[in-house]
């Protein structure tokens, strides 16, 4: 077993992360269930431990961050059809808290704007309900009006010389890495020195509803985490906040 971990190397000879050395690991313990389901003598999959992880850094915007990237593209984008495409997808995302994915498999039938909230399906092909706020809402509609294609899509590529759709002869549908390139661009427009991706969004928006009083269980079917361990990596920043509550309020009566 430890000479397996320690064979647990890339392609330049450094050794995995521990994330990526556990889901080795697991692979190896569905093969051990395997064979003691057929009766062959081997070792038991309980007896392989998975590997000690680091506590994952969260990486959110700050309410001033997000209300600067929101504005950059009204502020720097020309093409009007781009820069709708561009503030819904931004404010669709924090809205939300999709994954990268998940916003770009969507398609137009799928969103009902007029509800503001529409199902998508996530890891592990689980299906659950996302919110789309008011802002969010008015964006998408804004963006979908000035549509002139008939693409199923909901955010697809724009030609920025004409304003026209990208996609009659090939592929329309943007890609996570163009969302990517897209939410890079307007942070550094913006001003923000940290790296955004897409997922920074959605850990801004799982931030964003804790802080202001949310409870863990809701946050976690709100992102589609199968098991509230994956949704406490964010408890460090409500405790952070409980905190600056602490420092805030308590003991005020003393003399």
């Amino acid at each position: 077993y430890r000479l397996y971990l320690n064979r647990l190397t890339d392609t330049d000879g450094k050794q995995l992360k521990k994330v990526t050395q556990n889901y080795h690991i697991i692979a190896l313990r569905a093969f051990l269930k395997f064979l003691a389901r057929r009766d062959i003598k081997t070792l038991a999959a309980e007896k392989v431990e998975l590997a000690k992880q680091e506590d994952r850094e969260v990486h959110f915007l700050s309410r001033e961050e997000l209300d600067r990237l929101f504005f950059a593209p009204g502020l720097y984008e020309k093409n009007h059809l781009k820069r709708t495409r561009d503030e819904a997808i931004l404010e669709t995302l924090f809205s939300t808290g999709l994954r990268v994915s998940e916003l770009v498999d969507l398609n137009r039938d799928q969103v009902d704007i007029e509800r503001g909230e529409f199902s998508v399906r996530g890891k592990g092909s689980k299906v659950r309900i996302v919110f789309l706020s008011e802002e969010a809402r008015l964006k998408l509609k804004k963006y979908l009006i000035r549509r002139r294609d008939e693409g199923k899509a909901v955010f697809v590529a724009i030609y920025r010389t004409r304003g026209s759709i990208e996609g009659k002869k090939r592929e329309e549908r943007l890609t996570p890495r163009s969302i990517q390139r897209i939410i890079q661009y307007y942070a550094k427009l913006a001003g923000i020195v940290k790296k955004v991706t897409p997922h920074t969004l959605r850990h801004s928006f799982a931030t964003d509803l804790l802080m202001n009083g949310a409870d863990i269980r809701s946050v976690q079917a709100m992102l589609g985490h199968s098991s509230i361990t994956t949704t406490q990596i964010y408890t460090h920043v409500t405790n952070r906040h409980l905190k600056d509550v602490h420092r805030a309020f308590h003991g005020k009566n003393k003399k």
